[in-house]
C-alpha cells in the first residue's frame, strides 16, 4: 500500500518543472556544458517515484480498480451560462487535481524512464551546441507537460498540459532556428497540430454544456453511461479524437510529424516517436468509457488507424532519410495503437482486452522506437551529420555498438518472436479480428481493417530490414563529411596510405559513451519488456483491465491462451517481409532498382508521399492565400477611404498653420485687420 501518496505523486511533475526553470535561469551563464545535469536527475527522479507508485498500486492484491485521487487546489471558477436544454453551460468549480490508475502508472513509466536515457544521450549528442542549455531548459519543461498531462483528472487540466507539449514541441521543432528548414517545419507542426486542438476543446465544451457543471473524468463518464448513447455524444467523442488526430499524426493531419524531423534526433525520439504523439491514444484510452456509447465515433477510431497505418508503411517503403523512414514508421505503428482502440467494442460491450493491447503497444513501441531514433542520431553524430541512407553503407564494420542496438529496435518493431513488439503486435491483430468475427454491424469493416494490419505488418518488416541492410550492410560508404566531424580522431583528417590507417580510421566513428549507453539499456528493453511484461506473465493486461476506466467492467478477467493460427499469419508476414529485404538489398541487391523501374507510378507515389503536401498546397493552402490576398487588398481599399476622408480637414489644418507662428506682433496685426474688417462690414450693413 501506499501510506501517503500526495507527495510522490506531486513531485512527480515537479522536479522536471523546478528542472527547467533552474536550466533556464542558470544553464547559460553557470552550468553552460552541465546544463544536462538537473535535466538527467530530474527525469530519474521522477522514473524512481514512478516505478514506487507502479509497484504500490500493484501491491493492491484483490482491489477490482486501482485509483488514487490526489486534491490540489483550486484553478478557477464559472457562472452558469445562458442556454437552453440539452446544451447548457453549468457553473464550473475547476480543481487542479490529480489522479493515479494503472493506465497513469504505465504511462509515467514509458514517459520517465525512456525520457532518462534520452537525456543520458542528448548530453553527448548535443555537446558543443550553442544552445546547450536552452535544450535542457525544453526537454524538462516537455516532461513535466507530459507528466502533467497522464496525471490530469479533469478535461481542462488536461488540456492546459497538452499544450505545454505542444509549445515544447514547437520550440524543439525550431531548435535549430537559424535553418530555414526548421522554422517551417516548426510552423506546420504548431498550424496543423492547431487545427486538431481545436476540434478537441470544442468537444471539452459540448461536454460541458452536455453533462452540467464538472469536467472531471469520473463525473463525465458516469453521467454519460446514465445518459446512453446519443447524437450529441458521438459529435463529442469525435471532436475529443480530432485532438488525438492532430496530436498523434493521424490521417490527413500526419503531414506534419516527417518534418518534424528537422528538430534534434533526441527530439525526435523523445516527443516524435515515443511521449507526446503517444498522447493521443492516451486520451482515447481515457475516454474509452465514452467511445464504448457510440459504435460510430468507435468505428471512427478503428477506420482511421487502419487507413494511417498502412499509409505510413507504404510510404516508408522508398524514403532514402533514415529519420524520415522513421517518422512514417511512427505515423503507421500510432495507426495501430488506434486500429486497437477502435475494436474495443463488440456488441455494445466494451472489450479490455482490445484498450490494454493498444496500451502495451504504445508501451513496448516508446523502447524500440526511441532506440531506433537514438541509433540514427548516433549515425548522424559518427557520419557528419549524413543521414542519407544512400550515401551510407556497412557501418556495422565501423559502428557496430550502434549497429547491434538498431539491430535491436528492428526486430522488435518487425514483429520478430520473441521480441516486444511481436507481443504488443499480435495482441492487437487478435483484437480486431475480435471485432470482426462478433460484430453485430460492421464485421466486414473490421474483416478488412483485419487484412489491412496484416499486410501492415508485412511492410513493416520489409521497410524497418531495408533500413537496416542499406545502412549497416553491403560495401562499406562514409561520407566525406564524416572526416571533417567534430569528434573525430586526427587520423581522419587524412587520407589513408596503407590499410593500418584505414582500420584505425574506421575505429573512431562510434559515439561516445554517453550515447552508446542508453542504446544499450533501450536495446535491452526493446528487446525483453513485451516478453517480461505481458508474453510470459499476462501481467500487463491484468494491471491494465483494474484502471478506472474499465471501473464499470469489475467481473472482467482478460483471456490468457496462445493463438496458433495468429501466430502463424503474423511470423509469416515478418518472416517475409525481412526475407524479401535481405533478397533484394543483400542477396541480389541491383534487384531492388529493376522493381522499382518496373512499378514506376506505384513508386513514384510512394516516394513523394503521394503528393500529400501538393494536395494541401493546391487544395488548402492556396486558397487561404487568395482569401488572404483579397482580405488585404478590400483592407486597403477602405483604408485609402478613410485616410481620403481624414486628407480634407487635415488640408484645411495645414492651411491655417502659417498663422499659428508664435509671434506676438503678427498676432496684433492679425486682429486689427480682422476688428477693422468686422467695423468696416458692419458700418456698410448698417447703411443699408
Amino acid at each position: 500500500m501506499i501510506d501517503n501518496p500526495n507527495i510522490l505523486v506531486w513531485l512527480i511533475p515537479a522536479l522536471p518543472l523546478v528542472s527547467a526553470v533552474i536550466t533556464a535561469l542558470l544553464g547559460s551563464r553557470v552550468l553552460k556544458s552541465y546544463s544536462h545535469v538537473p535535466t538527467v536527475a530530474a527525469a530519474a527522479g521522477s522514473c524512481v517515484l514512478s516505478v514506487l507508485l507502479l509497484l504500490g498500486l500493484a501491491l493492491l492484491d484483490g482491489q477490482q480498480s486501482l485509483q488514487l485521487k490526489i486534491d490540489g487546489f483550486k484553478w478557477f471558477s464559472t457562472h452558469v451560462l445562458p442556454g437552453d436544454a440539452p446544451l447548457r453551460f453549468g457553473a464550473l468549480d475547476i480543481r487542479f487535481n490529480l489522479q493515479v490508475d494503472s493506465l497513469t502508472a504505465v504511462m509515467l513509466i514509458a514517459i520517465t524512464f525512456v525520457g532518462t536515457f534520452i537525456a543520458v544521450f542528448s548530453s553527448g549528442y548535443m555537446h558543443g551546441d550553442p544552445g546547450y542549455p536552452r535544450f535542457f531548459a525544453i526537454m524538462s519543461l516537455f516532461l513535466f507537460s507530459m507528466t502533467g498531462l497522464v496525471l490530469a483528472d479533469n478535461f481542462l487540466v488536461l488540456y492546459a498540459f497538452w499544450e505545454g507539449v505542444g509549445l515544447c514541441s514547437y520550440l524543439l521543432v525550431v531548435f535549430w532556428f537559424q535553418k530555414p528548414s526548421a522554422a517551417a517545419a516548426a510552423r506546420k507542426a504548431f498550424l496543423v497540430t492547431r487545427l486538431g486542438d481545436a476540434g478537441m476543446i470544442l468537444g471539452i465544451m459540448l461536454l460541458w454544456a452536455r453533462f452540467g457543471n464538472s469536467l472531471d473524468f469520473d463525473t463525465v463518464f458516469g453521467q454519460a453511461a446514465l445518459a446512453g448513447e446519443s447524437s450529441v455524444l458521438t459529435l463529442a467523442c469525435l471532436l475529443l479524437f480530432c485532438g488525438a488526430v492532430g496530436k498523434s499524426a493521424q490521417f490527413p493531419l500526419h503531414v506534419w510529424l516527417p518534418d518534424a524531423m528537422e528538430g534534434p534526433t533526441p527530439a525526435s525520439a523523445l516527443i516524435h516517436a515515443a511521449t507526446m504523439v503517444t498522447a493521443g491514444v492516451y486520451l482515447v484510452a481515457r475516454c474509452s468509457r465514452l467511445f464504448a456509447l457510440s459504435p460510430t465515433a468507435q468505428l471512427v477510431v478503428a477506420c482511421i488507424g487502419g487507413v494511417t497505418a498502412l499509409l505510413g508503411a507504404l510510404i516508408a517503403l522508398t524514403q532514402t532519410d533514415l529519420k524520415r523512414v522513421l517518422a512514417y514508421s511512427t505515423i503507421s505503428q500510432l495507426g495501430y495503437m488506434f486500429l486497437g482502440l477502435g475494436a474495443g467494442l463488440i456488441k455494445d460491450k466494451l472489450i479490455v482486452f482490445a484498450v490494454a493491447a493498444a496500451i502495451f503497444h504504445l508501451f513496448t513501441h516508446a523502447f524500440f522506437k526511441a532506440l531506433l531514433f537514438l541509433s540514427a542520431g548516433s549515425v548522424m553524430h559518427g557520419m557528419g551529420h549524413v543521414i542519407d541512407m544512400r550515401r551510407l553503407g556497412g557501418l556495422r564494420k565501423v559502428m557496430p555498438i550502434t549497429h547491434w542496438s538498431f539491430l535491436c529496435g528492428a526486430v522488435a518493431l518487425a514483429g520478430l518472436i520473441p521480441f516486444s513488439g511481436f507481443w504488443s503486435k499480435d495482441e492487437i491483430l487478435e483484437a480486431v479480428l475480435q471485432a470482426g468475427e462478433h460484430s453485430d454491424a460492421h464485421n466486414t469493416v473490421y474483416l478488412v481493417l483485419f487484412a489491412t494490419a496484416l499486410i501492415t505488418a508485412a511492410l513493416t518488416a520489409f521497410y524497418t530490414f531495408r533500413a537496416y541492410f542499406k545502412t549497416f550492410w553491403g560495401e562499406l560508404r562514409i561520407p566525406d563529411e564524416a572526416y571533417h566531424h567534430g569528434h573525430s580522431t586526427p587520423h581522419d583528417h587524412a587520407e589513408p596510405n596503407d590499410h593500418q590507417a584505414n582500420d584505425d580510421r574506421q575505429k573512431s566513428f562510434e559515439s561516445p559513451s554517453s550515447m552508446t549507453l542508453p542504446l544499450v539499456v533501450l536495446a535491452i528493453g526493446a528487446l525483453f519488456v513485451g516478453l517480461i511484461f505481458e508474453g510470459a506473465t499476462h501481467w500487463m493486461g491484468d494491471f491494465l483491465a483494474k484502471s478506472a476506466v474499465f471501473v464499470q467492467f469489475h467481473g472482467y478477467t482478460p483471456e490468457h491462451g496462445f493463438d496458433w493460427l495468429m501466430f502463424g499469419l503474423s511470423m509469416l508476414c515478418a518472416a517475409g517481409g525481412v526475407g524479401l529485404a535481405a533478397w533484394m538489398y543483400l542477396v541480389k541487391p541491383g534487384i531492388a532498382d529493376t522493381v522499382a523501374s518496373a512499378l514506376k507510378p506505384a513508386y513514384n507515389l510512394s516516394l513523394n508521399r503521394f503528393w500529400f503536401d501538393e494536395i494541401y498546397a493546391l487544395l488548402i493552402v492556396a486558397p487561404l492565400t487568395l482569401f488572404a490576398t483579397v482580405c488585404r487588398l478590400f483592407d486597403s481599399i477602405v483604408d485609402g477611404i478613410v485616410d481620403l476622408v481624414g486628407l480634407l480637414p487635415r488640408q484645411l489644418a495645414r492651411g491655417l498653420q502659417p498663422i499659428q507662428n508664435g509671434l506676438v506682433q503678427f498676432y496684433a496685426l492679425v486682429t486689427v485687420v480682422f476688428v477693422a474688417a468686422f467695423v468696416i462690414v458692419f458700418a456698410l450693413w448698417i447703411r443699408q
